[in-house]
């Protein structure tokens, strides 16, 4: 599927920062990236929960047979995730091109597996646009198609807008299925509809500092936003960041998604932080600047160091630099090193597997070269 040679063997770039970690756009002081992603299913075609793996087999060839030639993006790889390593299954989640549970595989509650040959895993892909990663596309995750756009920054309106193109190349050539009362049908009941969920990753280290955060999770809840942690649905808020979207598309038009979090919901998240930002200075600015600095200066000085520490530190940097309190590196740089300390992208830059050990030892190293430690 890939118009061109690449020297990975999944066709991504794992050691190059993805368009939706630039540091740049609007607002990304504080939004990290904004995401649109839309589930659909074939017609005439079970739910992957519901299906067989004879049928999910079908379901894949079908889907990947079309979205080789629907023009998505210049260029495109096809990644058939049943055949990838673990670990090359752990880099595409840390990059946020799969999901948790479409990495796994595991057999989702109610699937019907009696077919199954022993030791054979759910047949899936992923379809990624390149260079940027800009765009992805699931296949047999819980729904037989998720659609994702990301992109840097607070940018809703165009990932929207490149996850509809997406979603129109598609539809051109596989039926979907679509009921004229309730939209789009799709395994969960609340993305029934327009089968939209709009998120923000946000980062929020001053609203922790000054006891706001849990506020501002309940005010969210109470406006049924789903708050989750860094990789979305069950995951952990690592790094003071965190993930914010739509609860429901159910009885909601696209258009009136992206009002609610693009023009009301995000942009008073931001607010909030900024005005924690500017408290923090006004009334604690010893107390800001010592944490910034210590971060960086562990970072830049430590032997080892875990994930969760680094990414805990790289916050605290992260908010230096966006405050202007540290010049010695950029948001860009910060956002990157997130991304590079995780498991999976760490032992591929190394070049091999490690234990536990050598890798906090290749971690602080790679901290400390990348900081100019």
């Amino acid at each position: 599927m890939s118009a061109g040679h690449t020297p990975e063997p999944l066709g991504v770039h794992f050691e190059s920062v993805p368009e939706w970690l630039r540091g740049d756009g609007e607002s990304a002081d504080v939004v990290v990236s904004s995401r649109a992603r839309l589930a659909r299913n074939l017609a005439g075609h079970p739910f992957p929960a519901r299906s067989t793996q004879a049928q999910r087999k079908t379901t894949l060839k079908l889907c990947k047979d079309w979205l080789s030639k629907a023009g998505l993006s210049a260029q495109t790889t096809c990644i058939s995730l049943h055949q990838a390593a673990p670990s090359e299954r752990t880099l595409l989640v840390e990059r946020h091109l799969i999901s948790k549970p479409l990495a796994k595989g595991r057999p989702l509650p109610d699937a019907q597996d009696d077919d199954r040959p022993p030791g054979e895993t759910d047949p899936r892909a992923v379809v990624v646009g390149l260079p940027d990663e800009k765009l992805a596309v699931m296949i047999n995750e819980e729904d037989h198609l998720r659609i994702q756009a990301i992109s840097s920054g607070l940018d809703l309106r165009e990932v929207l807008r490149r996850a509809i193109d997406a979603d129109d190349r598609i539809e051109a050539g596989l039926d979907y299925a679509f009921d004229e009362q309730f939209g789009y049908l799709t395994a969960c009941p609340t993305n029934v509809g327009s089968g939209l969920r709009l998120s923000c990753m946000v980062h929020l280290p001053a609203l922790k500092m000054t006891g706001e955060l849990e506020k501002v999770k309940r005010a969210a809840a109470d406006m049924n936003l789903a708050v989750r942690g860094f990789y979305g649905e069950g995951s952990d808020a690592i790094g003071d960041l965190f993930q914010v979207s739509n609860q429901t598309a159910l009885g909601k038009s696209e258009d009136q998604i992206l009002h609610e979090l693009d023009g009301e919901i995000i942009p008073r998240i931001v607010e909030y932080e900024r005005f924690a930002r500017k408290t923090l200075m006004s009334k604690r600015r010893a107390v800001v600047e010592d944490q910034c600095w210590r971060a960086f200066g562990t970072l830049t000085r430590a032997r080892l160091m875990g994930a969760e520490e680094a990414m805990q530190l790289l916050s605290q940097v992260r908010l230096g630099v966006s405050m202007g309190l540290i010049r010695d590196t950029t948001v860009r740089i910060v956002n990157h090193l997130m991304l590079l300390v995780q498991p999976g992208h760490l032992q591929r830059v190394v070049g091999h597997e490690m234990d536990q050990e050598h890798r906090k030892e290749a971690r602080a190293t790679l901290l400390r070269t990348r900081l100019g430690g």
